[in-house]
């Protein structure tokens, strides 16, 4: 191998050179403050809530958060407004709601 970084050689690697079993960390928005130009806004109706958590395992960059009171929430410096969580959720207490500029 080369003196190259771990880094750049992760970038080079093809998927059949990986070891088995390695699982290679997904991009996220956490790292990145996005809310700043997210298009639709989760707005939750706490009444119809069951707190199941579908919103919190289904959101792709695990923006939900437990507040301790029967609902999660977004955490809306890193939400994108993909509207994953309005889909998923089954008592559809999600609604996106688009945001004006």
């Amino acid at each position: 191998m080369s003196n190259k970084t771990p880094v750049i050689m992760e970038a080079i690697m093809k998927v059949g050179d990986l070891p088995f079993g390695l699982a290679v960390k997904p991009g996220t928005t956490l790292n990145f403050k996005t809310g700043d130009w997210r298009s639709a806004l989760p707005v939750l109706d706490r009444e119809k809530c069951s707190f199941c958590g579908f919103c919190y395992i289904y959101c792709p960059d695990g923006v939900y958060q437990d507040t301790g009171e029967k609902y999660y929430k977004p955490d809306l410096d890193y939400c994108k407004g993909c509207g994953v969580c309005a889909h998923e959720c089954p008592k559809k207490c999600i609604q996106m709601v688009i945001q004006e500029v």
